[in-house]
């Protein structure tokens, strides 16, 4: 590897490792990077998680954001690690892997809120209650954890659940993080390393070999450049990306006040099984979604929060990404959803947002994410759609093997 910078003091192998820096190193060479410089451009969960892996695997770490923090797709989310919806295949075995990963990583840094609550998918229909069968007899149902439920054992699961619904399907392997504070924490235990430089309000405007230049003039070298811009992106991030196979989807997503009981699981509701691509074989049974809701392509996902709000969702809006505005009319379905399966003690909603996300417009069976070379030492890495949560701590593991 290309050294420019030799930073020995954090190169010794009898150095005592954090519990940092054996997370990402299973099966690999824990200093693999010592005495390497790394250059992170993007504040995101995918920017935070190759920063906090190179860490992991002993380099020196400048990590870079336009903004004091992030503002973009991983805090506006709902915070799932959501395995149950996953392609066969490469996009699961991935999600896995993160799956693992995420569950380290909340051992190692409490704060992210990891917790494994599981998700329950609910059916309010007949032909959802079919795909759900369907897909609790697939192949690789044991290995996602799913298990098909009657109305008293989903809720016995989440006694919460006091609404009208005929069953579910459980999978043990969904998990939350609290996406609103999990990066803070995930900084705070770098900084403990003493080989991180988060630098805030840093926007990139160019990019050559082993470098990005900010908006300042300053240029920043590494061994190693990501890019993990998120689609919010304008100037020179914009052109970067104008000819690419990506596409912005927006999302329209609500916060209520705290609520009275304690959800033990995240809940999706049928419409999930629409957008899902783990159940795409089976989607032919379900009958046509309601027009209105078919429009904003809405589905039901919830999940609380540490402090007993929800946060519930969501839209996906591909023709209008540049729209400022959130809408009642969707929002007000999605509550509805979540009343009727939650009940009358579903608590009022306090706070409406959008947000957007890149998507690959036309990926192949494997095409997960999109990761290009930009230069000589510099990657780009984005168009994880939603899944970005998900599976940001395998992408920055692929990043490095």
């Amino acid at each position: 590897m290309r050294r420019i910078r030799q930073v020995d003091a954090f190169a010794s192998p009898s150095r005592k490792l954090t519990p940092l820096d054996s997370t990402f190193v299973e099966g690999t060479d824990n200093w693999a990077l010592a005495g390497s410089r790394v250059v992170v451009v993007g504040g995101g969960v995918i920017g935070t998680m190759h920063a906090y892996a190179a860490l992991a695997r002993g380099a020196m770490v400048v990590h870079l954001e336009r903004d004091h923090v992030a503002q973009g797709a991983t805090v506006r989310n709902f915070g799932l690690v959501w395995v149950s919806g996953r392609a066969p295949g490469r996009e699961l075995e991935l999600a896995l892997r993160a799956r693992q990963l995420w569950q380290v990583i909340g051992e190692n840094v409490p704060l992210v809120g990891f917790r494994a609550n599981g998700s329950l998918t609910l059916a309010t229909r007949p032909d959802e209650m079919e795909v759900l069968e369907c897909a609790s007899s697939r192949g690789d149902a044991t290995q996602r954890g799913f298990a098909l439920v009657d109305v008293d054992e989903a809720r016995r699961r989440n006694p919460a659940l006091r609404g009208t619904f005929l069953g579910g399907l459980y999978c043990d392997l969904d998990a939350a993080v609290e996406s609103r504070s999990a990066l803070g924490a995930l900084r705070e235990a770098m900084h403990a390393t003493k080989r991180y430089e988060y630098l805030a309000r840093h926007e990139i405007v160019g990019v050559g070999d082993f470098e990005v230049v900010d908006h300042r003039g300053v240029r920043h070298r590494g061994d190693q450049v990501f890019l993990c811009l998120g689609a919010s992106l304008s100037g020179f991030a914009a052109e970067l990306f104008a000819t690419e196979p990506l596409r912005t989807v927006r999302l329209q997503m609500a916060e209520t006040e705290q609520c009275a009981d304690v959800l033990t699981t995240s809940v999706a509701s049928g419409d999930s099984l629409r957008y899902y691509p783990a159940f795409q074989e089976f989607s032919h049974r379900l009958v046509p979604q309601d027009e209105h809701a078919a429009h904003y392509a809405i589905q039901l996902l919830c999940q609380q929060r540490l402090d007993g709000g929800l946060t519930i969702g969501d839209t996906h809006e591909v023709d209008e990404p540049g729209d400022f505005a959130t809408r009642d009319d969707p929002l007000s379905l999605i509550a509805a959803s979540a009343k009727y399966l939650i009940g009358e003690r579903m608590p009022r909603i306090e706070r409406r947002w959008s947000g957007t996300y890149h998507q690959l417009t036309d990926p192949g069976a494997n095409d997960v994410y999109f990761r290009k070379r930009v230069a000589h030492g510099v990657t780009a890495i984005t168009g994880a759609g939603g899944r970005g949560m998900t599976l940001a701590p395998a992408i920055a593991e692929e990043s490095f093997q």
